[in-house]
């Protein structure tokens, strides 16, 4: 049993959740079943062991950022349902 064990009743008010009595029961279970496996992990000397964000090494992995040629003007506006000159056309939204 751990240290402190948890009062559920006051956990699910502060949450905001009605719980059955059997609900209540057995998130009770679960939750001291957390305190006492911190408890284990506390019994141990951690003292020169690094704190990590991640389990394993993350690594950002990105490609080269390598220069492509891009579209002509004319390709871009290929597609344009309607165009004056070289800029698309597009019905006016704000009156």
């Amino acid at each position: 049993m751990p240290a402190a064990a948890i009062d559920i009743q006051k956990v699910a008010k502060l949450s905001r959740l009605s719980l059955t009595p059997e609900e209540a029961a057995h998130y009770e279970k679960q939750l001291n079943g957390v305190l006492t496996y911190i408890d284990t992990l506390t019994a141990h000397n951690l003292g020169d062991v690094e704190p990590s964000s991640h389990a394993m090494p993350v690594f950002d992995v990105l490609r080269v950022d390598e220069e492509r040629p891009g579209f002509t003007q004319e390709q871009c506006l290929s597609n344009a349902p309607k165009r004056v000159g070289d800029q698309f056309q597009i019905p006016k939204v704000i009156e």
